[in-house]
């Protein structure tokens, strides 16, 4: 499995970006993604996850009501919506997934077993 993270880009503060994962498969449905991110100097954190049918989310509380992920198996491609952007949200984001049989939404580094390259987000005051 192979995953492209596309999107990335220079906004201002307040702004939106949409960031995508685009995954070389089959079939993406059994797979929960979660997104990602690793700021210079910092280790990776957690941003989001969504189930493999998209009935479950999770997000980290630095993100909570700004960022939406999403999943659309028919395109084998999964979301994250940013709104509302602030300057710490400047990060590599990283997209990964999992195969999964359940409505679990892995939130560690460990649990992901693919990853996408990365794209870079950054957000000027």
């Amino acid at each position: 499995v192979q995953l492209q993270a596309s999107g990335g880009g220079l906004v201002q503060a307040g702004g939106s970006l949409r960031l995508s994962c685009a995954a070389s498969v089959r079939t993406f449905n059994y797979y929960a993604v979660g997104w990602f991110r690793q700021a210079s100097g910092k280790e990776r954190e957690f941003v989001a996850a969504i189930s493999w049918s998209g009935g479950s989310t999770v997000y980290a509380d630095s993100v909570k009501g700004r960022f939406t992920i999403s999943k659309n198996n028919a395109k084998n491609t999964a979301y994250l919506q940013m709104n509302s952007l602030k300057p710490e949200d400047t990060a590599v984001y990283y997209c990964a997934a999992v195969i999964t049989y359940n409505g679990n939404t892995p939130r560690n580094v460990y649990e992901y077993n693919y990853w996408g390259q990365g794209t870079l987000v950054t957000v000027s005051s």
